[in-house]
């Protein structure tokens, strides 16, 4: 959930990147109220800018012309976009996701994390920076892949997650 200047300063950041978003807004995203956009915001973005209320998020990661995820990094988004070989643009903002934005960005090297200003608001600037940083880093994106190969390998016969699994098999109840 954001405030009413962090939704625009995410919106413009969007515009500002110059490319092309599929941008999930909740209906009460903003301070559990409808957001309002900035001004031309829609018109100018229309020709590279979807914007839903909902989408199935594995489909849409698993489409090949998404090049990034913007995630919030709980457990299950992480998990999702990593078996996808997406990089993600991660923004944290409770709990377990701070921990899991440390393992995407700094462990895993699958991502990059949006820095705070000292009002606590992420400027568009940074925003813009972020997204063509991201989308400009062929390492992040071969990290990403590497990974997502990683754990097809793991799941797959005798792979590590395969093995353990199979040998529960063993238990007994």
């Amino acid at each position: 959930m954001f405030s009413q200047k962090q939704f625009n300063e995410l919106a413009l950041g969007l515009e500002l990147s110059g490319h092309s978003f599929l941008w999930v807004v909740r209906s009460n995203i903003v301070n559990r109220s409808s957001p309002e956009y900035p001004d031309g915001f829609l018109e100018r973005t229309a020709s590279r800018g979807k914007i839903v209320e909902w989408a199935p998020q594995e489909k849409v990661l698993a489409h090949t012309s998404i090049s990034c995820f913007f995630s919030h990094c709980g457990w299950n988004s992480t998990m999702e976009g990593l078996s996808f070989g997406v990089p993600f643009l991660c923004w944290p903002y409770i709990w377990d996701q701070f921990h899991n934005k440390s393992y995407i960005c700094d462990m895993w090297k699958v991502g990059l994390s949006l820095k705070y200003e000292e009002d606590g608001i992420v400027s568009r600037q940074e925003i813009k920076k972020k997204i063509q940083s991201l989308l400009n880093d062929n390492g992040i994106k071969t990290n990403a892949l590497k990974l997502m190969e990683d754990a097809k390998k793991s799941v797959n016969e005798g792979g590590s997650s395969f093995k353990n699994f199979e040998s529960l098999r063993y238990l007994k109840t």
